[in-house]
């Protein structure tokens, strides 16, 4: 029979042992859910580095008496448009793999009858003998099977209503040899060729009675650019841009003669082609207030490899490039880069971009490509290099993810988030290490015992504070009161440390003048008083003496050059963070101080070393890993703060390091655009690279503050 000490031994044994391992299965699923964190946050982010691959679906073919002219998405039901007489265009949908009659578009043979693109909607040109042009959208017509047939006709009919008509002249329309025509929010555009010169019709699409005419000399080649206002002129020798209003823009000579050109929608781009295979890109550029074209980069395919068709994918800044070489090219519009080829089983001649679905035609069969990892075709260049953007002056780092409609060039460059965390982080240590530092020393070194057990609590219960509430604080209180209290607190957080340490170098002398009992803890009642001292002359005199030594008038004119208002500058964000930021920094560095060993501080005194002395040449020295680590934890913190940066800040994406300009850090564009991005798409995936970057940045730093605050054990152990 077993005692019973050795019965409680037993239950004590399996006491521990139960808790032994509740305690190991719930830190293995902290280290799993962590672990599932990091995998999510990889996953998310991974279809960003797969490059874009083309799978064929499916082809279609048409009879050989018929014609293929355009097509829309057939695999979502869209119509196929098809010529089946000089005087018939035939829509065709897709059903149950066939393609099936949908409706027919009759004109008298005397029409002449053309199928034209503009931003992915497909549009019927009739144009009859006497020059009457009429404009017609091919739409999306899915009719269900139990749609009455008189019902099915009115719908029908209605798809031919024209969204534009007007009429050229006759004489001109008599003697055309061919004709083209261009369509933009704003204008419609003809283009007609006779024997004596290229004639072009602008008719404002609002206000049909608005009517520009230019004419140009046969021997020229031209191209309407609706959505600019402008006609490109092509001669052997040079490039030419014509405003329908001003006249000549820009005059660009060429090195070789261009075979082909194409603008994608809007018209704020322009490709050419050279016979050799250099593709050049045109871009309308922001030049003292007036909007030109001019080349930007070259892509260099192979030696007489021309492009045929190109084609912009509507929400991203993915191109789609046709060429003579039977080869499907996918490449970044932006930076130029080509990230994906495909060689075609026919020799295709157009194309069109609709989701994720590519389709390549002929005139005789049509070519159903998916593309697979469309997030491929952003590049390393297009996050982290400045690029040159329609409509800006220079190349530049932008972020801007939204826009009013499809087909915008969308800027994802990482830059600007980059320099608004580094920048607030960086200048919110510079007010957060002199106040905990200070106070660090003061509480650790000089502070009686008593004093300390009251003020290093009292300081650590700041760190309780919500960071939403401080950043409500500064939001409400501090930004609105910028304009006057910017200076006075810059002169009070940038003065207060100097004070503090000349008043620590007369320390040891001063202190022979008081008596015993004062020489303790009596320090608090001077620094009290020293503060509101200093706050008041930091409030009443320093905006005037600073402004004075500046040599400038008024706090505003600070911000004049600047694109944000004071009340939002890097500035303001700086001190909410640093006084959000400085009782971690404190806590971490008050322990590294008070654990320095006393027999350094005893051996230091007893070589006839000052207090000041044995601080600066001893403790601050085997102190000092620990205080790096501690000031690297709160540079940690800073760069993953959200509430205040989401709070203060303007949230303005630029990148300057200008303390008098706004910011956005990478945590606040999280919090901001996360919750609005398309699950899967592009914004999305890049959101997720980016708290890949924050989740990186803020391990590293933390990892190393750590490796240091190990070594500052390891040297107390063995001091």
């Amino acid at each position: 029979m077993k005692s019973p000490t050795t019965q409680r031994h037993k239950q004590r044994q399996q006491r521990d042992t139960r808790l032994r391992i509740v305690v190991t299965a719930f830190g293995a699923l902290v280290l799993l859910t962590l672990l599932i964190l990091i995998a999510h946050l990889v996953s998310q982010a991974t279809p960003l580095a797969l490059r874009p691959t083309l799978t064929l679906n499916h082809h279609l073919y048409v009879p050989a008496k018929e014609t293929i002219l355009a097509t829309a998405d057939v695999a979502e039901g869209e119509p196929l448009i098809i010529r089946s007489s000089d005087c018939r265009i035939s829509l065709k949908t897709l059903v149950k793999n066939t393609l099936t009659p949908f409706h027919d578009y009759i004109r008298p043979c005397q029409y002449a009858l053309k199928v034209i693109s503009a931003a992915g909607q497909n549009y019927i040109v009739d144009i009859s003998p006497a020059g009457l042009v009429r404009v017609v959208a091919v739409r999306t017509l899915r009719l269900q099977n139990n749609i009455p047939d008189n019902l099915s006709s009115l719908v029908r009919m209605s798809a031919e209503a024209p969204v534009v008509s007007f009429a050229v002249p006759e004489a001109i329309w008599k003697d055309q040899q061919s004709w083209s025509v261009f369509l933009s929010d704003e204008w419609a555009v003809i283009s007609i060729t006779t024997p004596d010169n290229h004639h072009v019709r602008w008719i404002n699409r609002q206000n049909p009675t608005k009517i520009i005419e230019q004419n140009f000399p046969v021997d020229l080649t031209v191209l309407p650019l609706p959505g600019t206002r402008q006609t490109a002129v092509l001669t052997p020798e040079r490039l030419s841009f014509v405003d329908i209003q001003r006249g000549l823009q820009t005059s660009q000579s060429l090195k070789e003669p261009i075979v082909w050109w194409q603008s994608l929608p809007k018209d704020r781009t322009l490709l050419t082609a050279s016979g050799t295979g250099e593709i050049t890109r045109w871009i309308l550029r922001n030049e003292g207030g007036k909007l030109v074209y001019s080349p930007t980069y070259r892509i260099h395919l192979a030696d007489k490899e021309v492009p045929l068709a190109v084609r912009a994918h509507a929400s991203s800044n993915a191109l789609a490039l046709l060429t003579n070489n039977q080869r499907l090219l996918i490449l970044n519009r932006v930076t130029g880069e080509i990230v994906s080829s495909t060689p075609l089983p026919q020799a295709d001649t157009g194309l069109a971009w609709f989701g994720r679905k590519i389709y390549s035609y002929n005139s005789a069969a049509v070519s159903v490509w998916k593309v697979n990892y469309l997030s491929g075709i952003t590049t390393w260049a297009s996050l982290f290099e400045p690029q040159i953007y329609e409509g800006y002056d220079s190349q530049q780092t932008v972020w801007q993810t939204s826009s009013a409609s499809d087909y915008q060039e969308e800027k994802y460059s990482l830059i600007p988030l980059l320099v608004g965390s580094l920048k607030a982080s960086l200048l919110a240590l510079f007010i957060a290490i002199p106040v905990a530092l200070g106070a660090a020393v003061y509480s650790a070194y000089f502070a009686h015992a008593k004093l300390r057990q009251w003020i290093k609590p009292t300081i650590e219960m700041l760190e309780a504070i919500p960071s939403v509430l401080i950043g409500f604080i500064a939001a409400i209180w501090l930004a609105p009161m910028a304009e006057q209290l910017l200076f006075s607190l810059g002169f009070f957080l940038v003065i207060l440390p100097l004070i503090l340490f000349f008043f620590a170098l007369l320390q040891h002398r001063l202190s022979h003048y008081f008596p015993k009992l004062m020489k303790s803890g009596t320090e608090l009642l001077f620094v009290f008083f020293g503060v509101l001292l200093l706050g008041f002359i930091s409030m009443k005199f320093a905006p005037q003496w600073i402004q004075v030594l500046a040599d400038f008038i008024g706090v505003s004119s600070l911000t004049a050059d600047s694109d944000s208002p004071l009340s939002k500058t890097t500035v303001v964000v700086a001190i909410a963070l640093g006084i959000a930021i400085s009782p971690s920094i404190y806590s971490l560095t008050e322990d590294a101080i008070s654990g320095v060993p006393e027999h350094l501080k005893h051996a230091s005194f007893a070589l006839g070393a000052t207090r000041l002395q044995t601080l600066h040449r001893v403790v601050l020295q085997v102190a000092l890993p620990g205080i790096l680590a501690a000031i690297m934890l709160g540079f940690g913190r800073a760069f993953g703060e959200t509430m205040i940066l989401l709070m203060v800040t303007g949230n303005t994406p630029v990148s300057s390091w200008s303390l008098l300009e706004g910011l956005r850090a990478l945590t606040a564009n999280l919090a901001i655009e996360l919750p609005e991005a398309d699950v899967g798409s592009i914004h999305y995936q890049i959101l997720f690279f980016t708290a890949c970057i924050l989740f990186a940045f803020t391990f590293i730093v933390n990892t190393f503050a750590e490796l240091l605050r190990h070594r500052l054990r390891k040297n107390a152990h063995y001091g």
